[in-house]
């Protein structure tokens, strides 16, 4: 059975002039005659499309910022303000402000039930300490933190450091995205050792199976060139030493750090830039006995370093 309501539509007058056309302030929410302007009704709800920025924390209009992993309660949290005043601006009694005093402590306790809510927030600070220092997104921060969450969910965290669990989602992160950012940058912002990442980097990636994109040694070229203020021209020459490298098959399995350093290194030889193996080596955060085991291998397989010593 079907039923249907008929909605009668009623013409409204002004009560000053009688007449019947009026303007709509959407922002004040006020319908005013265009006649005499006297105001017909006020506070209306806004029924209209919202218009936001989901992504930008300050925009709190109407409903308040999107939803974030960055955050430990994903920003769906309660804050007791600390003002002891009531909704007149007069100040609270003694009883009702100790009141508050304690609902307030029991408000932040909350917040954090247990072990696992506190290594959260802790690795999401850290997240939030290293994201300016290495210039990372917001969206492979929230990669990171899906990461790590994921890592809690597992009980993976247990017996291991909340800064090494932590820096290995970074680092998922950033290879999952495509972002060129080492173990060793990455470690050297946590205050880490690398091997501590590699191994809880290494048991993410077993038990969470991530899927990442391989480091294309070229990205890694225009860091370390820019790091030694090298030419253009050099630049060029690395990237096609790499590319013959790479059409040569004899760059699968090699770290990209340390074939980004050799063929920069092969390339100021043969443009005649003068760079030693260590200024490059540290440029790349790597050994100098690594630049020479590749250089070697690429004088036996390739012909573009007969020109090397």
């Amino acid at each position: 059975m079907t039923i249907t309501t008929t909605i009668k539509k009623t013409k409204i007058f002004c009560n000053y002039c009688h007449a019947s056309r009026f303007v709509t302030d959407e922002i004040l929410g006020e319908t005013i005659c265009s006649s005499c302007g006297f105001v017909i009704s006020e506070n209306a709800e806004y029924r209209g499309m919202e218009r936001r920025f989901i992504s930008s924390p300050s925009d709190n209009a109407r409903t308040g910022p999107g939803l974030t992993l960055k955050m430990h309660d994903k920003g769906l949290n309660t804050i007791i303000g600390a003002q002891n005043r009531d909704s007149v601006g007069k100040p609270l009694s003694v009883k009702t402000v100790q009141a508050f005093g304690r609902l307030r402590k029991w408000d932040t306790r909350s917040q954090t039930k247990n072990s696992a809510d506190k290594n959260l927030r802790f690795a999401l600070v850290e997240f939030d300490k290293v994201q300016s220092k290495l210039g990372l997104s917001d969206t492979i921060v929230e990669r990171a933190s899906l990461f790590y969450r994921k890592a809690i969910k597992r009980n993976l965290i247990r017996g291991r450091t909340v800064k090494s669990v932590a820096a290995a989602c970074l680092y998922a992160a950033c290879r999952d995205l495509g972002h060129d950012r080492s173990l060793t940058e990455i470690a050297s912002q946590f205050v880490i050792k690398r091997k501590e990442i590699s191994r809880a980097y290494r048991m993410l990636f077993k038990e969470l199976e991530f899927a990442v994109n391989v480091t294309n040694p070229i990205k890694s070229i225009s860091k370390i060139t820019s790091k030694l203020e090298l030419s253009e021209k050099t630049s060029r020459k690395a990237t096609q030493i790499l590319t013959a490298a790479q059409d040569a098959g004899i760059t699968i399995g090699k770290n990209p750090e340390i074939l980004a350093a050799s063929v920069i290194y092969a390339a100021c030889v043969i443009t005649g830039e003068l760079k030693s193996q260590t200024e490059v080596a540290k440029a790349a955060n790597t050994s100098t006995v690594s630049i020479r085991t590749r250089i070697r291998e690429f004088k036996i397989k390739l012909d573009l370093f007969s020109t090397l010593n």
